[in-house]
C-alpha cells in the first residue's frame, strides 16, 4: 500500500492571485497621486499669484524711471541700480518718520501683551463677578468700526494735550488692537491644565513659582502669536495716526508714504521711487518675522489645537 503524498499547494495559483490583485489597488494610487500633483500645481499658482506683487514692488524699485515708463514691461532685474533709494533717504523725512513708526511700534506690543495677558488670564482662570459681561463687552467692542471713534478721540487727545506724541498715539493703537488680543490669548491660556500648577505647588512652590516657571512657558507661543498681530496692525495703522498725528513733523510710515507720494504726484508720479519708499517700510516687517518665525508656526498651530 503506497502512502499518498499531501498535496502541495500551487505556486502559479499564488503569483496568479497576486497578480490579479494589484489591478484593484493601482487605480487609487494613481488618482492619489493625480490629485496630489493636481493640489500641488494649484498651491503653486496661488503662491505665484500672490508674491507676485511684493516681487513687482522690490523690482520696480531696482529699475530706473525710465524703464519703468516703458510700453514694454521688463520681468527681470535686466537694469538694476540703487538711485531711487538713495533720493528716497535723501529726501528727508523718511528717517524721524522710521523712528516715531519703531517707538509707537515697539511700545504699542509691549503694551498689549500686558494688558491682554493678565485680561485673558483672568477670565479663564478665574470665576469673579462681570466675568460673561467682560467677554462680551471685549467682543461688543472689537465689532464697533474706527471711524465711528474718531472725533472722540481726537477731543480726548486734544484735552489731555497728547496730540502729536507718541504716547498718544500708543494709547489708541493699543485700545484698538487688545480686544481681540485678550480672545486670542484666552484660547491659550485655557489650554494649558492648571492641574501643572498645582503639582508644582504639592512639589513645594509657591503659586508664582509655579505659574512663572511651568505655565508661562508654555504660553510663549500663544505670547508670540499675539505679538505679531499687536505689531502688523501698530505698523501698518493709518486712519487713526492721520487724527492723532495732524502734524508733519511727527508721521509714522504710513503717513509719510503717502505725503511722499503726493509730493510726487506734484511733479509726475516717480513709481521708482514710491516703490522704493515701499520696500523700505516693508523691511523691518519681514526682519521682524524672521526672528518670530518659529515661534509664530507654532504659537498659531498650538491656538488652532487648544482653542
Amino acid at each position: 500500500m503506497s502512502a499518498i503524498a499531501p498535496a502541495q499547494p500551487s505556486r502559479p495559483a499564488t503569483v496568479t492571485r497576486s497578480a490579479a490583485a494589484r489591478p484593484q489597488h493601482a487605480p487609487g494610487r494613481t488618482r492619489r497621486r493625480v490629485r496630489g500633483i493636481a493640489l500641488g500645481a494649484v498651491g503653486l499658482v496661488c503662491a505665484l499669484v500672490w508674491v507676485f506683487p511684493v516681487y513687482w514692488m522690490v523690482l520696480s524699485a531696482f529699475t530706473p524711471a525710465a524703464y519703468l515708463r516703458s510700453s514694454t514691461p521688463e520681468f527681470l532685474p535686466l537694469h538694476a541700480t540703487g538711485v531711487n533709494f538713495s533720493r528716497v533717504l535723501e529726501g528727508g523725512g523718511f528717517t524721524s518718520a522710521l523712528r516715531m513708526s519703531l517707538a509707537v511700534t515697539s511700545l504699542t506690543v509691549l503694551a498689549v501683551l500686558v494688558f491682554a495677558f493678565f485680561g485673558a488670564l483672568a477670565i479663564s482662570r478665574w470665576r469673579f463677578r462681570g466675568r460673561r459681561s467682560f467677554v462680551l463687552a471685549v467682543l461688543f467692542i472689537q465689532m464697533l468700526p474706527a471711524e465711528g471713534l474718531f472725533i472722540a478721540q481726537y477731543k480726548m487727545l486734544s484735552g489731555v494735550h497728547l496730540l502729536d506724541s507718541v504716547i498718544g498715539v500708543t494709547v489708541l493703537y493699543t485700545a484698538a488692537v487688545i480686544p481681540f488680543t485678550i480672545w486670542m490669548l484666552r484660547g491659550f491660556v485655557a489650554g494649558v491644565p492648571a492641574e501643572l500648577e498645582e503639582a508644582a505647588m504639592v512639589d513645594g512652590l509657591s503659586r508664582t513659582q509655579a505659574f512663572l516657571r511651568i505655565t508661562f512657558p508654555l504660553l510663549a507661543p500663544g505670547l508670540v502669536a499675539s505679538g505679531v498681530y499687536a505689531f502688523l496692525q501698530a505698523w501698518n495703522e493709518f486712519t487713526i495716526a492721520l487724527v492723532a498725528l495732524p502734524s508733519q513733523s511727527s508721521q509714522t510710515l504710513p503717513l509719510w508714504l503717502r505725503e511722499f507720494l503726493s509730493a510726487s504726484a506734484n511733479r509726475g508720479v516717480d513709481w521708482g521711487q514710491v516703490m522704493a519708499a515701499s520696500t523700505l517700510i516693508a523691511i523691518p516687517v519681514i526682519v521682524f518675522f524672521l526672528v518670530v518665525q518659529g515661534r509664530m508656526t507654532s504659537g498659531l498651530v498650538s491656538g488652532a489645537v487648544k482653542g
